[in-house]
């Protein structure tokens, strides 16, 4: 039997691992290895698979805005209903339910600032129910999904002369 766990984290830290390698740790043949993510992708709970890159080296023009929306909800829909319009467009990377002193959190990505602004201006503003919108730039990243950005190799502790 695969823990499911321990082969989830395994993906999680380098989906670029081989059948072969996961198996080795796992103790299982390839075989039973495949059958038991198939099984977790038709169960969606592997989603998908992905890659962490720095676009700041690639793309330094490229934009994040962490966008905080309040919404007064609908009857029988709740949150939902904005929420959903809103993740599908192509640019959102992220939207979340947040607890706290406003409704959504949406991540979206775009290539300037201006074009954030047009986002939030033209496309969450103008939803049923959204009552205000605060707009947060992220100016450097420094680590994001677990990975360092940018770390520099030194030792930071202080020399002890006894």
């Amino acid at each position: 039997m695969i823990d499911h766990i321990e082969l989830l984290r395994m993906i999680e830290n380098d989906a670029r691992l081989t059948y072969e390698d996961m198996a080795v740790r796992l103790g299982v043949t390839e075989e039973e290895l495949a059958k038991e993510i198939k099984y977790l992708e038709d169960e969606k709970i592997i989603l998908g698979y992905t890659t962490n890159i720095n676009w700041e080296r690639q793309l330094p023009e490229h934009c994040i805005g962490m966008i905080e929306v309040r919404i007064a909800p609908t009857k029988g829909k709740g949150y939902d209903q904005v929420a959903n319009i809103l993740s599908k467009y192509d640019k959102v990377s992220a939207c979340y339910l947040m607890s706290g002193g406003f409704d959504l959190m949406v991540i979206y990505e775009d290539k300037s600032l201006r074009d954030i602004a047009n986002f939030v201006n033209q496309k969450i503003a103008t939803q049923e129910g959204v009552l205000s919108t605060t707009t947060h730039f992220i100016l450097k990243k420094y680590k994001a999904n677990g990975i360092m950005f940018d770390a520099q190799d030194s030792d930071d502790r202080q020399a002890v002369i006894l």
